[in-house]
């Protein structure tokens, strides 16, 4: 398994988040039940995202606006601020370690500003760039002299100098981190054609992303359709197929006669479809630099489970993979560990992320009992619910920066 990129994650007032600091392994499994605050964990990583990639604007729009992501302390409350950070270790070859931060507040009329953005990357040189803006006037503070960017309130900076090479480590990781929920509708239509260089996240372009994986990448094709007989008995091949203007995926199955049988994707099970989107998810390339997969088991037969384990474990080779989940037959593979697991938990309405309890750590450690036999026996608990120390909680480091 490939090292965790994404070190932590620190979350100020995200949907039911109130303040949560969450460390990760790779793969890392947020474990919790319905309800419990894991989609909301896995949209903060897609809004990261998407806010490197798209104005901020948009981004909180396609959510309902600032009022529906920031986290309330009641149904009537207003919206307060709202804010992310992350730390990073080894982004790249030439990035030991990066920190950003950004930090927004609501204003009247459904608007909002950036009250403070912040990045500090350590270079493998042992040199160090970083900027800040904060302040009613968003003032300006950097290093890197030949920075002078012009910022409107509600805009963030780092997607527009992450393009400089000092700071490029930091917006091409949390750019190229996908989340995916694969919806097997989406797969069964019809779908837009398009480059398919990344998995949208109910998979609408699956068709797309295979057939860039076939032509691009043969060797993980071929990959692609052993799994795929693995985990779908006698489906021996899938390809991608033109209607027009629009593209679908046709599905081969031996059923031991003279010819394979041929059947289309408006013809196949919600399991079938749904572990296709996981397979191109996966296998997409380029990769993304890390992948949340929310619940995987859905409509899959549990005796397939273990094989989708293997492909989220061959994924873990090459990105950071998260998993969020509730099926103990997900969590039935020998290899997971007390480190690769957190648990979500609602209470008194907010959603809190913990490590596993001292019970668990050791059940697991002694092979006493495998992670989704304590799942299956309620006994799969998280340690002890603290408040966080202040300084783990913030957002930005302060003092000399330069």
């Amino acid at each position: 398994m490939s090292e965790p990129v994404l070190s932590k994650l620190i979350l100020r007032r995200f949907r039911s988040l109130p303040e949560e600091v969450v460390e990760f392994h790779n793969p890392t499994f947020l474990v919790g039940q319905n309800g419990s605050g894991k989609s909301n964990f896995a949209d903060a990583l897609a809004f990261l995202a998407e806010a490197m990639a798209s104005p901020l604007q948009a981004v909180l729009a396609r959510r309902g606006g600032f009022s529906a992501v920031a986290h309330r302390s009641s149904a009537r409350g207003r919206p307060s601020n709202m804010g992310l950070a992350v730390i990073l270790k080894r982004p790249d070859d030439q990035t030991a370690e990066a920190r950003y931060a950004f930090e927004l507040r609501p204003l009247s009329g459904f608007g909002y500003e950036v009250v403070r953005e912040q990045c500090i990357v350590s270079h493998a040189d042992e040199t160090r760039s970083m900027f800040d803006r904060s302040g009613p006037s968003a003032a300006w503070r950097s290093n890197v002299g030949s920075l002078d960017p012009v910022l409107e309130p509600n805009a963030l900076a780092l997607p527009l100098v992450g393009g400089d090479r000092r700071f490029q480590s930091v917006l091409g990781f949390l750019s190229r981190m996908q989340t995916c929920c694969i919806e097997p509708a989406a797969l069964r239509d019809m779908q837009d054609p398009d480059e398919g260089v990344r998995l949208q996240p109910d998979g609408r372009n699956a068709a797309s992303v295979l057939r860039k994986i076939k032509r691009a990448a043969p060797e993980d094709w071929e990959t692609v359709l052993e799994l795929l007989e693995t985990i779908v008995p006698r489906t021996v091949g899938v390809q991608p197929k033109q209607h027009g203007n629009r593209l679908t995926l046709e599905f081969i199955q031996d059923w031991a006669q003279r010819e394979p049988v041929k059947f289309e994707a408006f013809s196949m099970s919600d399991g079938t479809l749904r572990v296709m989107g996981l397979l191109a998810a996966v296998f997409q390339c380029p990769p993304p630099s890390l992948l949340v997969i929310e619940e995987p088991e859905a409509t899959i037969h549990p005796g397939a489970l273990g094989s989708v384990l293997d492909v989220l474990r061959h994924a873990g080779r090459s990105m950071q993979v998260i998993v969020t989940t509730h099926s103990p037959d997900i969590l039935d593979a020998e290899w997971i560990e007390d480190r690769h697991l957190r648990i979500a938990q609602w209470e008194a309405g907010r959603t809190r992320i913990a490590s596993v309890s001292p019970s668990v750590r050791k059940a697991l450690a002694e092979h006493l009992m495998g992670a989704g036999e304590l799942l299956r026996a309620n006994a799969l608990t998280s340690a002890e619910l603290f408040d966080h120390v202040p300084s783990q909680l913030e957002l930005f480091t302060e003092g000399d920066l330069t």
